[in-house]
């Protein structure tokens, strides 16, 4: 079903995006880079959060690591991950396919600073065999997604 949402939110918003599908997983940072044939930060890979009582989504380059000391200045309270079954109610995704494309319902994205310095980024889409080729500010445009600075680096 995550992927199917994720192929109906393109073709209403997004028609030119062609979803990329790959026999391998994609499952983590380094099998999507490696199935896709790019650097390992051209992945973008999608945390998913809790803040406060609600979901998040923040979309991070593949190599960088969230900064605990940057988010709780960003979000006044402290970053705490969703477990799978909860990143699966929230998003529709599996674990290795979450993005921010395709939700059951809005949820407040945020995208990080770190996927400023390339031209295209390579997030999963809604499966851990899917990915998509897209320009980090048309990933912003099309998900509302904010722009903040939460990453190490």
């Amino acid at each position: 079903m995550s992927l199917q949402s994720v192929r109906a939110f393109l073709a209403a918003h997004a028609p030119d995006i062609e979803i990329l599908e790959v026999t391998t997983s994609t499952a983590t940072v380094a099998l999507a880079a490696a199935a896709h044939g790019i650097e390992p930060d051209r992945i973008a890979k999608t945390l998913s959060l809790r803040l406060r009582d609600e979901p998040i989504l923040v979309v991070v380059s593949g190599e960088s690591r969230l900064d605990n000391r940057k988010y709780k200045d960003r979000f006044a309270a402290k970053a705490k991950m969703l477990d799978a079954e909860e990143v699966l109610e929230a998003t529709s995704h599996p674990v290795g396919g979450v993005c921010p494309f395709g939700l059951p319902r809005p949820l407040r994205v945020y995208a990080d600073v770190s996927l400023r310095r390339f031209d295209v980024v390579v997030p999963a889409a809604g499966s851990p065999h899917s990915a998509m080729r897209i320009a980090p500010e048309r990933l912003v445009q099309l998900t509302d997604a904010e722009w903040v600075d939460v990453a190490q680096g």
